[in-house]
C-alpha cells in the first residue's frame, strides 16, 4: 500500500483540528470549575460558620447536612485544582499549537517559493 505524503499530512492536520475543538471544550469545563468550584466552597464555609447552623447538629438532619456539605467542600477543592492544572496546560497547548501553525506556514512558504522561482 503506496501512502501519499499529501494524505499524511492532511490526516495530521485534520487530528490536530480535531484535538483543537477538543481543547475548546476542555477549557469550558476548567473555566467552570475556576467559578462554580469557589462558588460552592464559599456557600458550604457559609453555612457551616452561621451562628443557627449548631441548632440543626442536634438532629439527623444536621449530621447529614455536615456530611454533605464535608462533601461539597471536597470535591470543590478538587474540582478547583484539577481546574487550574487544567488550564496551565491548555494555555502550553496553545503556544505549541501557535508554534506549529507558523513553522507549517513557513515550511509551506519556503517550499512554494522554491517551486515557484524555477
Amino acid at each position: 500500500m503506496e501512502y501519499n505524503s499529501n494524505d499524511i499530512l492532511s490526516s495530521m492536520d485534520s487530528f490536530i483540528e480535531k484535538i483543537q475543538y477538543m481543547k475548546g471544550l476542555m477549557l469550558g469545563v476548567s473555566l467552570s470549575a475556576l467559578i462554580l468550584a469557589p462558588l460552592a466552597i464559599g456557600i458550604s464555609a457559609y453555612l457551616i460558620t452561621h451562628p443557627k447552623f449548631l441548632l440543626l447538629l442536634e438532629n439527623e438532619f444536621g449530621f447529614m447536612l455536615i456530611i454533605l456539605l464535608i462533601t461539597v467542600l471536597v470535591t470543590s477543592g478538587i474540582w478547583l485544582v484539577t481546574g487550574i492544572q487544567q488550564f496551565r496546560s491548555l494555555s502550553s497547548w496553545n503556544k505549541r499549537y501557535y508554534n506549529y501553525l507558523k513553522k507549517r506556514e513557513d515550511l509551506n512558504k519556503t517550499i512554494s517559493s522554491e517551486y515557484l522561482d524555477k
